[in-house]
């Protein structure tokens, strides 16, 4: 039995994120003996959670747009997503307001749009439709073609050059909005979307406009138990493939040998062999830290430090007191926007200014998921776009920490949520500097490289590793970027890339019992 054991093929995945949870659950269906390995005590990575007096916070991304991603996962395994994951359609999926006091309310139905949006701008009419033609065919090229296949080869980008011509991807999204509506609210919200995978919505290629076909074709999804309870699924089914999850287990090294990823050894000394390794950790941590004494021809430490990073997030996680029926005006998603639009942006993405005036997602899940907070009770959060560490003129978030959040504070009184300040029971907080420490991401940025168009596709670090055979990448900062089924999609890739096992794990009794 031990011999049999030692002839399977292994492999390591760095970080429980849902980027390396779906690698190992494809790794696993392809026969391969998986082991996990996360710093975390929870899975999920950015998706995972904490919980504090009864209210449970989910830490990172709140929706899912395209659960087919997730079912053809799922069903890869032998298994049906919707039997282990209760995932639950939200309508309206949020709702902007402006200073003025202006709303614009985002649902799948078109005709509801239509009227949303003669009611916003009745000229923006024919324009908005356009602009919906125009995300249609950015999905079709650039997430159901581009987006699932490997993009590691020179030829792979040059097959695709006609479609970045044909479709404007040097304009930004920002520009394409702005090209088809006039209304300035209009152009806001038809452009922001880039901001939830990292980018600069004024400078990241209009190709990410799909993004807006997404919600209308496949809808906005939240998983009962937040996205943690996805993770926790995704980890059950590793565990009944055969593989394990370790968690509260950093990983220190990538081992080497002729040029060769063998495995990993963690901090606290073990060593894990492996015929292939996968890295779900970023790729300036994966190859700044984890290959640091293996040399690297393209990324290197100069390149990394000159690579555009996304922006920072400063997030507030607070739960209040019998608030359950209060501010019934205040939905699931709520995007409050500043009095500013594109001069913050370049604020936070150009000159790296922590601006006075601020953005702010609200999450309140407890409107859809009472399990979040105690009976009664209200679990937000609250998430303001800011600069990212990189440059020593960084902001001093050990300095500016309380008094920015006492200015979401106000914000959120004046505008949202009035008097909320006086029930809150727990109250957490990320800044860039916990993003940076937590998951140890390079200058604190939220979503990894910003998706600008010489940092996608093949000019992002690729699925395979091109510093180290049998090594492979998954998640946010590799192909085809952050965001929900960005991420699974990148599990996807890596299975066209990965072979077979070459010796089957034996399946577990349990499994052979199903």
């Amino acid at each position: 039995m031990a011999r049999h054991e030692q002839q399977e093929s292994r492999a390591v995945v760095i970080g429980a994120g849902l980027g390396g949870l779906s690698a190992a659950m494809r790794l696993g269906a392809k026969g391969y003996r998986v082991t996990v390995v996360d710093r975390l005590d929870r899975a999920g990575g950015r998706g995972s959670s904490i919980t504090k007096g009864g209210h449970r916070f989910d830490l990172g991304p709140t929706i899912v747009t395209v659960p087919q991603v997730f079912e053809q996962l799922w069903a890869e395994c032998g298994r049906d997503f919707r039997r282990d994951v209760d995932l639950r359609p939200v309508d309206p999926y949020y709702e902007i307001r402006w200073q003025d006091g202006s709303t614009f309310t985002v649902r799948q139905d078109e005709t509801a749009m239509l009227d949303e949006v003669a009611r916003l701008s009745p000229g923006d009419v024919p324009g908005y439709k356009r602009f919906l033609k125009d995300s249609e065919a950015r999905y079709k090229f650039g997430f159901e073609g581009m987006g699932r296949r490997p993009m590691h080869r020179v030829m792979d980008l040059i097959k695709e050059l006609p479609g970045f011509v044909k479709l404007r991807a040097d304009r930004s999204v920002y520009a394409h909005a702005a090209s088809r509506v006039k209304d300035p609210r209009l152009r806001m919200a038809l452009s922001f979307h880039p901001l939830f995978i990292g980018g600069d919505p004024v400078n990241v290629t209009s190709m990410y406009i799909l993004v807006s076909h997404l919600e209308k074709q496949f809808g906005v999804h939240y998983a009962m138990g937040g996205v943690q309870a996805m993770a926790d699924a995704m980890v059950a089914v590793i565990r009944d493939q055969g593989g394990a999850v370790l968690l509260n287990r950093e990983v220190d090294e990538i081992t080497t040998r002729a040029g060769r990823a063998t495995g990993v050894t963690l901090v606290d000394g073990e060593s894990l062999t492996a015929d292939v390794v996968v890295s779900n950790s970023d790729p300036g941590h994966t190859y700044d830290r984890l290959l640091r004494n293996h040399a690297k021809k393209r990324w290197t430490p100069k390149k990394l430090n000159k690579a555009r990073w996304s922006m920072g997030l400063f997030v507030w996680y607070f739960g209040t007191k019998g608030t359950r029926g209060d501010w019934g005006d205040v939905g699931h998603h709520t995007i409050l926007n500043a009095p500013r639009y594109t001069d913050l942006l370049k604020d936070i993405f150009i000159k790296r200014h922590l601006a006075d005036d601020m953005s702010i997602y609200l999450h309140r899940p407890s409107v859809t998921d009472p399990s979040c907070a105690p009976k009664g009770d209200d679990t937000f959060y609250a998430l303001a776009p800011v600069p990212n560490l990189h440059g020593a003129d960084s902001v001093d978030w050990k300095t500016m920490c309380h008094p920015y959040r006492e200015r979401v504070q106000q914000v959120l009184h004046d505008k949202l949520i009035p008097g909320f300040a006086d029930r809150i029971t727990e109250s957490v907080v990320f800044t860039p500097e916990t993003f940076e420490s937590r998951y140890l991401s390079p200058h604190g940025a939220g979503f990894s490289l910003e998706p600008r168009i010489f940092q996608s596709a093949w000019f992002r670090p690729h699925n395979v590793s091109e510093e180290l055979a049998g090594l492979y990448l998954v998640g946010a900062g590799t192909h085809p970027g952050a965001g929900i089924p960005s991420v699974v999609a990148s599990s996807e890739v890596l299975t066209q890339l990965v072979p077979d096992a070459a010796h089957p794990m034996t399946p577990p009794l349990r499994m052979a019992a199903e």
